[in-house]
């Protein structure tokens, strides 16, 4: 059995683990670092099928158990049945338009977290003072819009349900470092520094053969804490997982998400929560590897925490 590290050996981990300060005071990337043009020209390299895999869910404006943040919004503006009016009175061009507005934070939408979505004790990465996210600007220091350039790099998706042999993992199960490790010796790859690394619990086949949940309450498999210090071995940049990253219930009293504090708070870690890898495993499994050109483009939000995302794997 895996050791489960104790929360006070993980809290410890908070400074421990800490890349404060590590690419100097002022630093608005954190491991998106370590994702150098090198790591870049090798991850364009893997590139031979010329095939583009989504790892996103749609967004439905349909009220859905996992909907714990709200229900996204959609109120049309303009209408096909609208321009079918106006066409029987001689206007022949129309169009449609719509507002759209949603909480992309949360167990449904797939997302990329702002390095100033979690505080530790009144402060975000690097140190910076919690109240610099406010009513009035929203994130002014460590907003998205640093990502503008959004994230090239190689990809890497563990599949922890075909490890383990199963259809996905159950609600509270947790995937150590012994489970990566042994994920890469099966499928014959390594993660190395700057890589995004995707894992695969097989929720996302849970989702579409048993239905929505009320994720709250059942809890849902994940990234267990106790792999922070093999993320930071290893340089990993960016880490993804087909439910919201850290395994719940996490089994900590003062950490509910505790990969999301030690890793976005402490490590500067990019987190992307609610993936579908569904259709990737499947793509991994026709090319026989789990390498890839993994590319993600947030919207630049002046003030966001954060972004809904696309993210593409490309063969």
């Amino acid at each position: 059995m895996p050791e489960v590290p104790s929360e006070a050996q993980v809290l410890s981990w908070m400074d421990e683990l800490s890349n404060w300060g590590r690419w100097g005071e002022n630093d608005q990337l954190g491991t998106l670092n370590l994702v150098t043009p090198e790591v870049r020209r090798a991850a364009a390299a893997l590139v031979s099928e010329g095939v583009s895999v989504s790892c996103a869910w749609d967004i439905e404006n349909t009220h859905q158990p996992d909907h714990a943040m709200g229900t996204p919004q959609r109120f049309m503006v303009a209408t096909g049945e609208s321009a079918a009016a106006q066409a029987e009175r001689g206007n022949r061009m129309g169009g449609c338009l719509e507002f759209f507005g949603l909480v992309y934070h949360g167990y449904a939408i797939t997302h990329l977290d702002g390095l100033c979505h979690i505080f530790w004790d009144g402060k975000m990465y690097n140190g910076k003072p919690a109240h610099l996210v406010n009513a009035a600007g929203g994130a002014t220091n460590l907003p998205i819009t640093e990502l503008r350039d959004g994230i090239v790099t190689r990809g890497v998706m563990l599949d922890i349900a075909a490890l383990k042999g199963v259809d996905w993992m159950g609600p509270g199960e947790g995937v150590f470092p012994e489970d990566l490790e042994a994920a890469e010796e099966r499928q014959g790859v390594r993660v190395q520094p700057g890589d995004a690394v995707l894992l695969r619990t097989g929720y996302g086949r849970r989702k579409r053969e048993v239905g929505r949940e009320s994720l709250l309450e059942t809890g849902f498999p994940g990234w267990h804490v106790a792999c922070a210090p093999w993320l930071r071995e290893r340089g990993v940049s960016v880490i993804g997982a087909d439910t919201a990253t850290d395994v719940n219930p996490s089994g900590y009293q003062q950490l509910g998400i505790p990969l999301h504090a030690v890793g976005i708070a402490a490590m500067g870690l990019w987190l992307i929560d609610n993936m579908q890898l569904e259709d990737l495993a499947a793509a991994c499994n026709r090319y026989g590897r789990h390498e890839f050109q993994f590319l993600l483009s947030p919207l630049r939000i002046i003030g966001g925490t954060g972004s809904p995302a696309n993210p593409l794997a490309v063969f």
